[in-house]
């Protein structure tokens, strides 16, 4: 007789008959039934399942699981109990899926608790969560318990079997159910107005520095509501009106330090204030003749106080501008969100407002990220991105022009800031002068939302963001094409048209939601027309406004695969990728116009999942050189990144895909050397995703830091700063000197 049984997990537990014929009777279906007692058919079936188990005796006495439940199935059949052999193989499948899903969450918490972050695309799969923490560890066992639940329960079958075997990625699939991606924010709407963030009203900001803190606030209470990135599209403008109160505020405090009674105090600032409400700028020329009239006029016509105050005010409202900066990049780099799981993602747009207090916001921002952390350190966020527009900043003579070079120097020396291009032959069409709603704003990441079928009258960035995305494996499809373009356009037509249809599905369960779960992005209005809805609404009149976006990975490597080259190495490349790119934008537009909903072309920003793609498909196809035989695959259309090219070349190349990919895009391009040696030569580059019809691009560069000095930028074998060579001390009075230098020579207000 069998003595052991081996379980499923590999555990070896005594052999016990007491099971299987509990087994048998729960699987005995009523029709089996007929003339006899259902105990009767059970112990039938359990004695003919004993007399094979005791005839297999001399052959072994340690026996498996699933083979005791073939035995089962087949003496069932043997007996004539046909319906109920089939009623327990469903109810044997049933608890093989319980189990497989036990086995493979474990296995995934597993990866989650133990391994590290460099060896887990899982941990690397939001590039703003550091996965080695604590509180990111744990965020991402909710994730991995979160994502198996809605793999199996909640996404279509053939999406979720697609996701799983590697065709497609269905980005931040852990709160699939329950929020859109990413904002970018109407700050001007929520200071103007005061906002709640659950705790009590935040009334708008007197000035400059509150009204900073309170950006810092919006971004870490809407990140609450999202799981994407949070972007304020027009920064500049935004905050300029709180640049003008702090003016009127210095302004006051001047007289009062000169000895103007309150009564008189008060009455300039009630003139001021009214002022204000009918002036763009306070700080024009024109307007300061105005405002100095009026601080005559209540100060026995004392011109020289009047004037003297004028010029202290604006050197303390420049002050205070730069103090508000930086206060906002160190905030933002270092307060939580998500139950202190990451930083929130943020990005500030802005350069285009030539008010002196938008100017002075431009200005001070790029001062703050110049000046660093409190250590020196590069500030990651916010991603600011600098809009570069000619007849504003663009050339000699521009209004903004001095800034636009004092954007080039900081980011020549902070990495930050990118640059986008608001009349890009693909963003020039949707731009209104004087509508800073209507200039193109990015987030960091590269997401573009713009155009808006649903309402063509009003295509404005401001209050509106991403729905959701997800990515194709198009190196898989071309694997599987073997040459083949055919075959490639036909396997991508239909993994196209699942991933349309998940969309779809997951912007049906967003639109059932309502303002309760989304109190802060819906129930501040933060979100386009939500403040028109009801508490119990449906949210499809607002939602309707976001974008649905299809996303693809790896365009160099499926070139390869296809023809041998990338766009790169051949113009016959690049003509084979832009049809390509080409194709899948035709399907996202075709579909925007059959479903009124704005759907669009993502070039997908890679984190983890160019890993997690590349590994699948070496496992499936072994390594193919130029396609599988790296850790990674290519981000998006890009020019891989080991290919020897100049960059004014890249940038040729890559542009005409950013004008097919609607959703967002980004071109890098990748500078040897301390690029602050040669600003002509970095501004060049910017001058050439310019002139190349580029939207948004960047550049990155070697970035050293000396922690001792803290000087920031190329450091060979010596430090430009302070002499010193790596792991060498300095002497206490050189460190003295340093320290001293770093001081006076630190940021100079209002130049």
């Amino acid at each position: 007789m069998i003595k052991m049984v081996t379980k499923r997990d590999g555990r070896v537990v005594p052999f016990d008959a007491d099971k299987i014929k509990l087994a048998i009777g729960l699987s005995i279906k009523e029709d089996d039934v007929a003339n006899t007692t259902m105990d009767e058919i059970i112990n039938v079936i359990y004695y003919e399942v004993i007399t094979i188990l005791s005839n297999m005796n001399d052959v072994c006495d340690v026996i498996n699981v699933e083979d005791i439940q073939d035995i089962i199935v087949a003496s069932m059949k043997n007996l004539g109990y046909v319906k109920s052999a089939k009623n327990f193989t469903t109810y044997r499948n049933k608890r093989n899926k319980v189990r497989e899903r036990k086995t493979t969450l474990m296995k995934q918490i597993s990866e989650m608790a133990n391994a590290s972050a460099a060896e887990s695309d899982g941990k690397r799969e939001n590039a703003n969560i550091d996965g080695d923490t604590a509180m990111g560890t744990m965020l991402k066992f909710g994730t991995t318990t979160s994502k198996e639940y809605y793999l199996r329960e909640v996404i279509p079958e053939d999406a979720s079997n697609l996701h799983r075997s590697g065709y497609i990625h269905i980005h931040d699939m852990d709160f699939y159910t329950l929020t859109t991606t990413c904002l970018q924010a109407p700050l001007g709407k929520l200071l103007a107005n005061g906002f709640s963030t659950g705790h009590g009203h935040l009334r708008t900001p007197n000035g400059i520095n509150t009204a900073a803190a309170l950006t810092c606030i919006v971004i870490q209470s809407n990140q609450n509501d999202q799981h994407g990135g949070q972007s304020i599209p027009k920064f500049d403008y935004d905050l300029a009106p709180y640049v003008a109160k702090s003016f009127i505020t210095n302004i006051c405090e001047y007289l009062d330090d000169n000895e103007i009674s309150e009564s008189t105090i008060k009455n300039i600032k009630e003139q001021l204030e009214i002022l204000h409400e009918k002036s763009s700028s306070l700080m024009s020329e024109n307007t300061l003749d105005i405002i100095k009239d009026i601080i005559e006029e209540n100060i026995f016509n004392n011109s020289t106080i009047a004037s003297r105050c004028i010029k202290k005010a604006i050197k303390r409202t420049d002050r205070d501008t730069y103090q508000a900066m930086e206060a906002l990049i160190h905030n933002l780099n270092t307060m939580n969100s998500r139950a202190g799981a990451q930083v929130p993602f943020s990005s500030i747009n802005f350069g285009t407002d030539t008010s002196p207090e938008g100017r002075m916001i431009i200005k001070n921002v790029l001062l703050a990220q110049d000046a660093g952390l409190g250590a020196g350190e590069t500030p990651i966020f916010p991603i600011s991105i600098f809009k570069t527009v000619e007849g504003i900043n663009y050339n000699p003579g521009d209004p903004n022009y001095d800034l636009f070079k004092l954007a080039c120097r900081v980011s020549a020396k902070r990495l930050f800031p990118n640059f986008s291009f608001p009349l890009s032959p693909f963003n020039a069409p949707f731009y209104k002068k004087d509508d800073p709603d209507t200039e193109i704003a990015y987030m960091g990441c590269r997401t573009r939302v713009i155009s808006d079928i649903t309402d063509p009258d009003n295509q404005i960035v401001t209050g509106r963001g991403n729905l959701s995305f997800t990515s194709i494996n198009l190196p898989r499809l071309a694997i599987e094409a073997k040459g083949n373009i055919e075959e490639f356009y036909k396997s991508l037509d239909n993994i196209m048209e699942v991933v349309k249809n998940q969309l779809l599905h997951r912007y049906k369960i967003q639109c059932n939601k309502t303002i309760k779960n989304y109190p802060f992005l819906m129930g501040q209005g933060a979100w386009m027309h939500s403040d028109e809805l009801g508490i119990d609404d449906n949210l499809e009149p607002a939602l309707k406004h976001g974008t649905l976006s299809i996303g693809f990975i790896g365009l160099a490597e499926t070139l390869k695969a296809l023809i041998g080259k990338h766009h790169g190495e051949s113009e016959t490349a690049q003509k084979l990728g832009l049809e390509i790119i080409g194709h899948m934008r035709e399907y996202t537009d075709k579909m925007s116009e059959q479903y009124n909903l704005n759907f669009s072309l993502l070039a997908t920003p890679a984190e983890g999942l160019s890993g997690r793609f590349v590994k699948m498909d070496k496992e499936r196809f072994g390594v193919i050189e130029g396609v599988t035989d790296r850790a990674y695959y290519t981000n998006s259309s890009h020019v891989p990144v080991y290919y020897p090219i100049s960059a004014y070349k890249k940038i040729q190349i890559e542009a005409p895909y950013q004008a097919l990919c609607n959703a967002g895009h980004i071109c890098y391009v990748e500078l040897d050397g301390d690029p602050t040696e040669n600003m002509d030569a970095f501004e060049s580059v910017i001058r050439c995703m310019h002139d190349a019809g580029i939207g948004y691009g960047a550049v990155n560069h070697p970035v050293d830091r000396d922690p001792i000095c803290g000087y920031v930028g190329i450091i060979g074998d010596t430090c430009p700063c302070c002499g010193r060579h790596e792991g060498e001390a300095l002497t206490p009075e050189v460190y003295r000197e340093v320290i001293a230098k770093n001081r006076l020579g630190g940021i100079t207000y209002g130049t």
